[in-house]
Formats: C-alpha cells, structure tokens, sequence
C-alpha cells in the first residue's frame, strides 16, 4: 500500500514538479532545494 502511493507520488511529482538534476544544487534557492529533497524523498520511498 505504501510502495504503491509513493509510486503514484512519484508519477504525479514527474509530470508537474521541475526537474533540476543539471543544476548545481549550491546555486538552488531553498524553494528549489526543498522541491529537489521532496522528490528525492519520494523516489527512495517508491523504490523500497
């Protein structure tokens, strides 16, 4: 059940959030970071 929300999460966070994975992440502003820790938190969930 869990596994199957975070990949939702996941799909949903692909198709609206902003990728920033060719930024460098000292450069980000802490809205940016706090959107790059949410997915990555996400994604390791989906993945589990």
């Amino acid at each position: 059940m869990k596994k199957e929300l975070f990949k939702i999460l996941a799909k949903i966070n692909k198709a609206i959030l902003p990728s920033l994975y060719k930024k460098d992440p000292n450069k980000l502003t802490n809205i940016q970071k706090a959107i790059l820790g949410y997915r990555y938190w996400v994604l390791t969930n989906a993945l589990d």
